[in-house]
């Protein structure tokens, strides 16, 4: 599983012109899902994201995680996170889920963000043309891979 984590004054979700998940300052996170996922990556990435230290404390030190300041994450699924780029120039997405592994595996990091910061998790839409509005905090951006926890 891959993540694409942005702080955020701002970020909203649009589908088909209408709102389907916005925030406030937090995190915006970008989950690329591959097959070879399983319940372990799920909780690791949950609690990695959970507990980043990546906001700042009173003196402008990044020092804080998102449950110490209790600000939101909007997760949006996005396949491409996987596109292997090595030979030609079309991206290749063999390593990504299929739509059905994929959307069962987003509910089940949607579920477990819920059972965490019950209230403060919010969503794109799986599967769906998506358009992505933030404004980046810092800016932060964070790569995350389960497959290479380094």
């Amino acid at each position: 599983m891959r993540a694409l984590i942005q702080r955020v004054d701002r970020a909203e979700v649009r589908v088909d012109l209408k709102m389907v998940g916005s925030i406030e300052h937090g995190l915006l996170v970008f989950v690329g899902i591959e097959l070879a996922d399983d319940e372990e990556d799920d909780r690791w990435l949950v609690n990695k994201i959970l507990n980043l230290r990546i906001f700042s404390d009173e003196e402008g030190v990044m020092n804080r995680s998102l449950l110490e300041v209790e600000e939101e994450i909007l997760l949006v699924s996005q396949f491409t996170l996987h596109a292997k780029t090595k030979k030609g120039n079309r991206p290749s997405y063999i390593k990504a889920a299929s739509p059905d592994v994929a959307r069962r595996k987003f509910e089940r990091l949607l579920e477990i963000f819920e059972e965490e910061i019950p209230g403060f998790v919010q969503s794109g839409k799986f599967g769906a043309n998506m358009k992505v509005e933030l404004v980046n905090d810092g800016p932060v951006t964070i790569w995350l891979d389960t497959k290479q926890k380094e």
